[in-house]
């Protein structure tokens, strides 16, 4: 599934219209969640039936679309089937009991209640909410790819305006030679990762480069008066500030991502809990300045388009455990060379990307690794014996 974003260009009653449609969707879901909750044995086809009901006792819910209500209560029962398996999977702690919705920004039509043009550069809705017709800007050309294939459509609201996603059913498959290379990656907030080679990579810090014109944007809200024109325009400008380091985030995570996929056929990291690792409120937001979780994603996804290898290992014991012998040398966060009795002293981030780089290879085995490359020259697109070791590594 490929997501294609465009920005919407339209005139001021389009985007209340817009609004008035996000609106919509978010009632339509926590509608649909508290029927779950005074019938606890209510099912996803229940949920889809109650749309109806809520259309014919509401006459703006009735305003939308009916694919777009069913798709409002999908999204409730995404979070249900999560606190159920959650609840089964005995995990410790909150199990992720659903909430209701307060800040919605988007809403979502399957394959009904838009038009796309024959130009491919405007998109009509077609519902009685009043949205119209929006001029569509991008960099993605949709020639490409058929009607058909676009199986939603949504409308998506941010500080700099308001987008149209396309999500297209197309499998993404690239094929690449084989290098023969392996790599070891350990994240860290001074570098951004350190692989087993020894390459260093710096971590770009976007939240901390931008705090000063964060800090002066937040002052500028506190001095206007709450609820008045002014306080909004000082809080869209902060909204694009934030967009902006997210942005910048994502960018970087994909084109290192991309990088290190294609120029390796193994890449072993770290099987990190973020969520954990952020209960330290000293390092947490330089953890999720680093946004190593978005790094992991965007490796997996392009391991999985390029064909190759991504192994998610354990990281205990990582950078107190010797490369060389394996004896485990303790250090504390701030002793940053590691030193052994065997001989060995080198950077202790080089140190547990080497440590990581042969837990991958424990795990996935060398015969696998070499089975899957000759399998990528000669063309065969079949699953290896490494790959199912790899699904069931990585899938958590």
């Amino acid at each position: 599934m490929l997501v294609f974003e465009f920005k919407a260009y339209g005139n001021k009653s389009q985007f209340t219209a817009v609004d008035e449609a996000i609106r919509t969707a978010q009632f339509v879901r926590n509608s649909c969640l508290r029927y779950w909750m005074d019938n606890k044995k209510m099912n996803k086809y229940d949920l889809n039936k109650y749309c109806a009901v809520l259309a014919g006792d509401f006459p703006f819910a009735d305003e939308l679309n009916s694919q777009a209500r069913q798709a409002s209560a999908e999204r409730a029962w995404s979070a249900i089937s999560r606190f159920h398996e959650n609840c089964k999977k005995g995990i410790p702690g909150k199990k992720g009991y659903p909430q209701f919705q307060k800040d919605c920004r988007s809403v979502e039509y399957k394959s009904t209640g838009w038009k796309l043009a024959q130009d491919r550069k405007s998109i009509k809705f077609t519902d009685k909410k009043g949205i119209g017709k929006f001029k569509l800007k991008g960099t993605r050309d949709l020639h490409f790819y058929q009607i058909s294939q676009i199986k939603r459509v949504r409308l998506v609201k941010r500080a700099s305006g308001v987008y149209v996603q396309f999500c297209i059913d197309v499998d993404r498959k690239e094929n690449t030679d084989p290098s023969g290379n392996t790599i070891g990656l350990d994240v860290g907030l001074k570098e951004y990762y350190t692989d087993s080679n020894g390459v260093m990579v710096e971590n770009p810090k976007f939240l901390l480069r931008s705090e000063k014109v964060l800090r002066r944007c937040q002052r500028r809200i506190s001095r206007k008066v709450k609820g008045s024109k002014n306080r909004g325009k000082a809080r869209q400008i902060l909204g694009k500030r934030h967009l902006k380091i997210s942005r910048q985030r994502k960018d970087h995570a994909i084109k290192l991502a991309r990088c290190v996929v294609q120029s390796n056929d193994l890449i072993a990291y770290e099987d990190l809990r973020i969520k954990n690792m952020v209960k330290n409120h000293c390092l947490a937001k330089s953890i999720n300045d680093a946004s190593w979780y978005q790094f992991r994603i965007w490796i997996e996804y392009f391991g999985k388009v390029f064909e190759k290898v991504t192994v998610a290992v354990n990281p205990q014991y990582t950078s107190q455990e010797c490369s060389s012998c394996g004896v485990i040398v303790k250090k504390t966060l701030s002793t940053r060379t590691h030193v052994c009795q065997c001989g060995c002293v080198m950077d202790r981030d080089f140190n547990a990307a080497r440590n990581i780089l042969s837990r991958g290879l424990g795990t996935v085995g060398h015969t696998g690794t070499f089975a899957l490359n000759a399998s990528n020259a000669l063309g065969d697109k079949s699953s290896t014996f490494a790959e199912e070791i790899l699904h069931k590594q990585v899938m958590s």
